[in-house]
């Protein structure tokens, strides 16, 4: 089958974009932490580097091709593995359309590089998600080595399990627009599985609370890696519709608003909060960065009115957030990965059953065989609706449990082969 010019464009543009959110997830590390420019920065190239190596050799199969059992995609599926190998077939594998792209499937006439592309970068900026707790903490090379199971398996069940058309939870009737889960909070339950080891080293090194790595706003980096990160959304959203029509347009729109009203929305709570004082840089950031997370999920099946009453949500579920997670004494999070991607992510998804209108749902393509999205509980919905909301919470709850699980037994391993994963940076408890 020959593919989709218009589509393939559009989403080939959309999968740079979200690319370069690496990156950008980088200069907000050290926006907000002052660290060296070139451990973030690192850090990124190495995520980047081993998502295109590792997904093209066989992550992107594990996450889309067909699956056993709905659980995990065929390993050796041609022609996704090793994006079509070394066949001399004219057009070349790589160019056909991939099995979920043709008629019989969403119809968008993705090809095979194209789709590969777009969600080998989804899978890269997750990592880098993951990774704003390992800075200064833990070993580039551990980390290193963490990429290569969290490429095969980690953020690939989820995607298996969602995104996948022939995926279980897709057949529940579970759906997740751009990543409120798959991306947003499956990274704050790999980030926590990370950060539990990184808690048991420094028990045994005599800590009796996790040493906190220090905020140092640096604001000219974290004005550049914020407004990046919007940027980069334009991809990570309207791009996850998969074809250029009238519904990506509104994409655009709901991803645009809901960060503008939650950056006003927390600037202004902060700023009344903190006694009228100016709230710098760092709240209306992670005022943009919240909006941006909460309707990641929702984006396609909601109305830019709903987006704009969903970020004013997010200044005080951030900030709430971010009260209740500092309690816990045992690990550090200075970037905010529990109380924006996590928080956030979850709450966008619950939002679904709430907000999702019959007018605004197109934001995927209907696949043969798979429920269709009812309306909101605000919008008419009723049991459906309800039923639809024990559909996300039961697949939260799953993906949240297997992606931490995961995440610590692959970090363990890593760290018994290397006698640790902490650096020297993180010091020893005075004695």
């Amino acid at each position: 089958m020959i593919g989709d010019p218009v589509n393939n464009l559009w989403v080939l543009i959309a999968g740079l974009l979200v690319f370069t959110m690496t990156l950008a997830v980088g200069f907000l590390e050290v926006g907000e932490l002052g660290k060296g420019l070139w451990a973030s920065l690192q850090k990124t190239m190495i995520i980047t580097g081993s998502a295109l190596f590792v997904m093209a050799v066989i992550g992107f199969n594990t996450a889309f091709a067909p699956t056993s059992g709905g659980l995990l995609g065929n390993p050796i599926y041609s022609p996704g593995l090793l994006l079509g190998g070394f066949s001399n077939a004219v057009p070349p594998a790589i160019a056909t359309v991939w099995w979920s792209m043709g008629s019989s499937g969403f119809g968008t006439g993705l090809d095979v590089g194209t789709y590969f592309l777009f969600e080998t970068a989804f899978a890269a900026v997750t990592l880098a998600l993951v990774g704003v707790v390992v800075l200064g903490k833990v070993k580039q090379f551990a980390f290193a080595l963490y990429t290569i199971p969290y490429f095969i398996l980690i953020w690939n069940l989820p995607a298996a399990w969602i995104w996948n058309p022939s995926g279980w939870l897709a057949k529940l009737g579970m759906v997740d627009f751009a990543g409120g889960l798959v991306v947003h909070g499956a990274a704050g339950a790999a980030g926590l599985g990370i950060l539990y080891q990184i808690w048991r080293e420094e028990r045994a090194r005599g800590h009796k609370e996790s040493p906190q790595t220090p905020v140092r706003e640096n604001p000219a980096w974290l004005t550049l890696g914020i407004l990046w990160l919007w940027i980069g959304w334009f991809g990570f959203n309207p791009g996850s519709v998969l074809e250029f029509n009238d519904e990506a347009i509104v994409v655009v729109l709901t991803t645009f608003v809901a960060a503008a009203a939650s950056m006003l929305s927390l600037t202004t709570c902060q700023y009344f909060l903190s006694g009228r004082k100016n709230p710098g840089l760092i709240f209306p950031s992670n005022g943009v960065l919240m909006g941006l997370i909460i309707i990641t999920p929702l984006a396609g099946f909601v109305s830019p009115a709903s987006a704009l009453v969903l970020g004013l949500i997010g200044g005080p579920l951030f900030l709430a957030g971010e009260f209740f997670f500092s309690k816990f004494k045992w690990f550090s999070d200075p970037v905010g990965l529990l109380p924006g991607h996590l928080l956030g992510g979850l709450f966008g998804l619950a939002m679904i059953a709430f907000f999702a209108q019959p007018g605004y749902s197109g934001g995927l393509p209907s696949y043969p065989g798979l429920p269709t999205l009812p309306p909101g509980l605000l919008f008419g919905g009723g049991f459906s609706a309800l039923h639809q909301l024990g559909i996300e919470l039961f697949g939260a709850v799953v993906v949240l449990v297997t992606v931490f699980v995961l995440s610590f037994l692959c970090i363990w391993v890593i760290s018994r082969l290397l006698g640790g994963i902490l650096t020297i940076e993180s010091p020893p408890a005075s004695r």
